[in-house]
């Protein structure tokens, strides 16, 4: 299911949309099989509650799980590990509470081997023909490895090594242009076609790494943050907090350290 399909499933037009998240399960149903067979995304469909009523095999899958069954009903707080299962379910809270549409959100999530790893997320809250959220869809697609093929790769390898040699300080787009010797709408768009993330995402994610890594240890969730690059540790925390739906304090926790 392409971003676009998934935008359009979710607005749809006032009439054509139904009136309960059962009537549109009824629908969905149908393409279900065609969804099963997408190694690469979780989609998924849940209730008001946050509780799932539709996933895919790939996301069934990355629960630990055989069959679908045993997922319906539930949130992603009662599958998902402790510190990753309750900050999805907040996020679904603020969807189906709030409308709120995330797109693009950069965030850990599991593969197969039930190990963590980076994705792109997008959650749309499902409206009725009267305007009222009956549920929201989403889907979470791996972050892909770079495209190596592309004209642009070299340099912008170059740029990606710059990022992981300076995340700890700030790192600017004029410093990333003068490097791939590109203007800054070439480096936006040549960043997504190779890295499938922004160079402000591809920053992000080399920081937040580097924090897992750290929040793993002893030290102080303030040298943390400026070891990530952040000389602001609320923002620190917001960042971190909008990949794992934790605080940093929160994930040292819930990985018992």
């Amino acid at each position: 299911m392409t971003q676009n399909a998934f935008a359009i499933l979710c607005q749809g037009n006032d009439l054509s949309r139904p009136e309960t998240i059962e009537e549109l399960l009824a629908g969905v149903a149908l393409l279900l099989p065609m969804l099963d067979v997408i190694p690469n995304a979780a989609i998924f469909i849940k209730d008001t509650q946050a509780r799932y009523v539709m996933a895919n095999r790939t996301l069934v899958q990355r629960c630990g799980l055989k069959q679908l069954q045993p997922l319906l009903g539930k949130t992603s707080a009662e599958v998902f590990p402790a510190q990753l299962g309750p900050g999805y379910t907040e996020q679904d809270r603020r969807v189906l509470e709030q409308g709120l549409v995330l797109e693009d959100q950069l965030e850990l999530h599991l593969y197969g081997s039930r190990e963590p790893g980076w994705c792109l997320t997008h959650k749309r809250p499902l409206y009725n023909r009267n305007g009222v959220i009956i549920g929201l869809a989403g889907i979470s697609v791996d972050l892909q490895s770079a495209s190596d093929t592309h004209p642009a790769y070299q340099r912008l390898a170059a740029v990606d090594e710059y990022i992981r040699a300076n995340f700890n300080r700030r790192v600017t787009l004029g410093e990333l242009t003068r490097i791939a010797g590109i203007s800054v709408a070439q480096l936006e768009r040549y960043c997504k076609r190779v890295f499938h993330l922004t160079p402000r995402q591809m920053i992000q994610k080399v920081r937040l790494e580097h924090a897992h890594r750290l929040l793993h240890t002893d030290i102080p969730i303030t040298e943390v943050a400026l070891q990530c690059g952040y000389t602001d540790h609320s923002a620190f925390t917001r960042q971190f907090k909008a990949s794992t739906g934790f605080s940093p304090r929160e994930y040292r926790q819930a990985t018992g350290r």
